[in-house]
């Protein structure tokens, strides 16, 4: 039985580690810097304009929110990262929270890396990366902004992501567009396969 994307709810936005579902169901979590399209990837997925808010300014997501999907799984909103015009002492909030959710390794059945697929993946992607590298569990790169290359260039600034984040030969980069909807199936497809959804 198919996952019903349509059916998706917003359920909670976690500011502590007591506020983390324990339920069972399997998660998949999103990260990427604040200005990397998370929010706009996550409402492609699911066939929504604005289901996971779209921040006029980047750095809006202070918390982890959480999206129930068709009662059957998680979708997990992280924090956007690497914005420079929030605070010294937020941003290591932020850090803290991110830190006890992968602390706990009875959360994440699949992780979500999201990268600009035309600049070189940053310090902080880099940090990210092994982060979800060191959980031990399946692990996805999503190179968005497809469309803002030109043909020629995909295949060269792909094998730059995988470089710069050292990634291993099983951790897959798709390429995607979260404006055209490339790439969107195979994600999906990799989703519905970690979770048996």
């Amino acid at each position: 039985m198919k996952v019903n994307l349509n059916k998706a709810e917003f359920v909670r936005s976690a500011a502590k580690p007591a506020d983390f579902p324990k339920d069972q169901l399997p998660q998949v979590v999103f990260a990427g810097r604040s200005n990397v399209g998370k929010s706009s990837v996550i409402n492609r997925l699911l066939n929504r304009k604005n289901f996971a808010r779209v921040g006029s300014a980047p750095g809006k997501t202070t918390h982890i929110n959480y999206f129930l999907i068709d009662s059957r799984l998680y979708l997990i909103d992280l924090p956007g990262y690497g914005y420079a015009k929030v605070s010294m002492k937020e941003r290591e909030r932020w850090g803290r929270l991110i830190e006890a959710w992968f602390a706990d390794t009875q959360l994440m059945t699949l992780g979500i890396l999201i990268v600009d697929a035309r600049h070189k993946p940053t310090a902080d992607d880099r940090t990210m990366s092994d982060f979800f590298l060191s959980a031990g569990k399946p692990f996805v790169v999503v190179a968005n902004k497809l469309d803002k290359l030109k043909k020629s260039e995909i295949v060269g600034n792909l094998q730059r992501v995988r470089d710069t984040l050292e990634l291993p030969d099983e951790v897959p980069v798709i390429p995607f567009s979260a404006e055209k909807g490339e790439g969107k199936q195979q994600l999906l497809d990799l989703i519905f396969h970690h979770t048996g959804a």
